[in-house]
């Protein structure tokens, strides 16, 4: 079962890729809630270095709200995490498909909330790809 949505971008630096996916989702009333560094933590953890790699929490707040509605523990999988990172010279960006939440819990109310999600997603990963 595949469990993301993903485009890979050439051509693009990573910070700009961030910039431009921070961008997309804010169009499709997506913010974002939390930031990971993945590489930074690594790092100062570790002392392993590892490639541009960053977990975006996105949310969108009505469509948390309806899925909280439904099910009060569907917050175990919110919000949306988006990894931007480095793969060779690209970028990949890649979101948790929401079906996920449908699929893991089998509850038939959170259909409608995760095909909108995945709608705007898709919107926001065709967005990025056209650049």
């Amino acid at each position: 079962m595949s469990y993301d949505r993903t485009v890979r971008l050439a051509g693009t630096d990573f910070d700009a890729a961030t910039t431009a996916v921070r961008q997309a989702l804010a169009d499709q009333g997506f913010g974002i809630l939390t930031e990971i560094d993945v590489k930074a933590t690594l790092k100062a953890k570790l002392g392993h270095d590892i490639e541009d790699y960053l977990i975006l929490g996105a949310c969108n707040p009505p469509l948390a709200h309806r899925a909280l509605e439904a099910d009060r523990s569907i917050g175990l999988l919110l919000p949306c995490n988006v990894v931007v990172r480095r793969d060779g010279d690209h970028t990949l960006v890649q979101v948790l498909d929401p079906g996920t939440m449908v699929t893991l819990t089998g509850l038939d109310a959170l259909k409608p909330v995760a095909d909108e999600a995945t709608a705007r997603l898709d919107v926001a990963l065709t967005a990025l790809a056209a650049t």
